[in-house]
């Protein structure tokens, strides 16, 4: 039977997400659940750890490689940031050890762009970047990371070089549920990205990102006038958010710029689909996979570089 070597997390706002791995970086054992970074630090990081490495029957001596929020300033240890532009094999290097814990932990560093017109954050992305692209990846590439804040990446061979946060997911909550509109979306169906309404919506947001509020409130209009059925009005919202976010998040990137997308579930579905729509090029990497290689490689370099390198 495969033993474990480590256990590689992914601690979000309000997700936790572990899996228990092999020498060979393969997954052995995993659990998922709602106890974020909000829930744990009411409960504790240590005891929310605790009870999902029993549930996974982890050896206490297994050293445990953890992402995203667990290292805000709110989390369980300050991870700090990489300031970009920055390698991104610097991500491991800044990862920091958590004196507290019952095991030996360490938490992986976000990045931050500090420039005063377009200051910005990610954290947990950083990982997902290092697990799609790899320390020495080569060439001009946009890295799109849709979520409730989006993440627009631009990678020069290895290096970020830059990106941007765009609100998408998150206004789409708040304008569908606490706005004029959500009378006009009240009742709709779950669509997916073959909805012309949405496909459209995206083509019109790309082509006129700047008429932004109008386009939100064509989709009260487009009821009043033309008859829009609720779901096509939640299709031609999320469209218009999404093509605007592409607008912006494509506006630097050259013709022979490479695009990657790493998403997951539906998100990975709409967000193809308005690539699609508007012609784009991409190539998909799963999210909890890019999310795991980049806990993969931070693990083999942290934890067991010394060994290999004395074998």
């Amino acid at each position: 039977m495969t033993q474990p070597a480590y256990v590689a997390v992914d601690w979000g706002t309000s997700s936790f997400r572990v899996w228990l791995m092999d020498a060979e970086d393969k997954v052995l054992a995993e659990r998922r659940s709602g106890e974020g970074m909000t829930t744990a630090a009411t409960v504790g990081f240590n005891k929310v750890l605790g009870a999902h490495l029993q549930e996974l029957q982890a050896p206490a001596e297994l050293p445990v490689i953890v992402c995203g929020m667990a290292g805000a300033r709110q989390g369980w240890v300050e991870a700090g940031y990489v300031d970009a532009p920055a390698r991104l094999s610097a991500v491991l290097s800044g990862a920091v050890n958590v004196p507290s814990a019952a095991w030996t932990v360490k938490i992986l560093p976000g990045i931050a762009q500090r420039a005063q017109d377009a200051p910005d954050v990610m954290r947990g992305e950083e990982t997902q970047l290092l697990g799609a692209l790899g320390p020495g990846a080569s060439g001009e590439r946009v890295v799109c990371m849709p979520g409730t804040h989006s993440k627009w990446v631009n990678v020069s061979g290895d290096k970020v070089s830059g990106f941007s946060t765009f609100m998408t997911g998150e206004l789409f909550d708040v304008i569908s549920k606490n706005s004029i509109l959500k009378h006009t979306i009240e009742g709709a169906e779950r669509f997916d990205g073959s909805h012309p309404a949405f496909r459209q919506a995206v083509l019109t947001a790309r082509q006129k990102p700047q008429m932004l509020t109008n386009l939100f409130f064509t989709v009260r209009s487009g009821q009043l006038l033309h008859g829009l059925d609720s779901t096509s009005a939640a299709a031609r919202l999320s469209g218009t958010l999404i093509g605007a976010e592409m607008a912006g998040g494509l506006a630097n990137a050259g013709a022979d710029t490479h695009i990657h997308l790493v998403a997951s579930g539906s998100l990975q579905a709409l967000y193809e689909a308005a690539f699609q729509a508007l012609g784009l090029a991409f190539e998909t990497i799963d999210a909890d996979v890019a999310v795991r290689g980049g806990l993969a490689a931070a693990a083999q370099s942290l934890f067991f570089s010394d060994a290999r390198t004395s074998a």
